[in-house]
């Protein structure tokens, strides 16, 4: 037998070896470039004033009193995006400032269905004055969809912690008092849990705008 096409015909099934490796390789390649944006992470979304939290955060059940005296749990604010912040009827300057720009936000929500509509909830510190028909009635003069609630201790102090957020009463010389809080909003997701902050300065349109577009991504 000739030498020569003896080699030649033993390298052939080496030959087949390699282009069908070859060609698996580039099927390989194929495919990972058709399928993978199905895997892909989803870009962040450019948000201006919430900072998200990742991954959101459970929080343990509550029970506040509602204004019209009706019981708010966590379950009933559950399928929307709300913003929480804590304050008192009574506060010389921080919340009437807060509530009023947050009012703004809540005008331009309007135009979101209601089904995944943001909300706004505010929560009085000072159950001791804030009555809960004295709470709506403020909470109302900025916007009548505001949900206003407080509760007693120690549920009231349990439920601040639980969001990472304090306040302390602080006594006057004349014998009265006032009320020092947070100024920090919490922003709870569709679940119930706290997926973000938004911090002073308050911006009412960049706002609106994140939480909006985190409805409408998120819901």
């Amino acid at each position: 037998m000739n030498p020569a096409r003896y080699r030649g015909f033993a390298s052939r099934p080496i030959v087949f070896v390699l282009i069908a490796a070859l060609a698996g390789g580039l099927g390989l390649v194929l495919a990972q470039r058709v399928f993978s944006p199905t895997l892909a992470v989803p870009a962040p979304l450019a948000l201006k004033s919430v900072r998200l939290i990742e991954p959101a955060r459970p929080i343990a059940d509550f029970q506040l009193t509602r204004s019209d005296g009706s019981v708010l749990t966590a379950t009933q604010l559950r399928g929307h995006w709300t913003l929480v912040f804590i304050g008192f009827s009574h506060c010389p300057d921080v919340c009437p400032t807060t509530l009023a720009s947050l009012a703004q936000a809540q005008k331009t929500w309007e135009s979101v269905p209601e089904d995944h509509r943001p909300r706004l909830l505010f929560v009085s510190v000072d159950p001791e004055r804030d009555t809960p028909k004295a709470l709506g009635d403020y909470a109302h003069f900025f916007h009548p969809a505001t949900i206003a609630a407080t509760a007693n201790e120690p549920v009231l102090g349990e439920f601040a912690k639980a969001l990472g957020l304090v306040y302390m009463k602080v006594p006057q010389a004349n014998g009265d008092y006032e009320m020092d809080h947070s100024a920090t909003l919490v922003l709870l997701d569709p679940q119930g849990r706290q997926a973000g902050l938004v911090r002073p300065p308050l911006q009412a349109k960049d706002i609106a705008a994140d939480i909006t577009l985190l409805a409408e991504r998120r819901p």
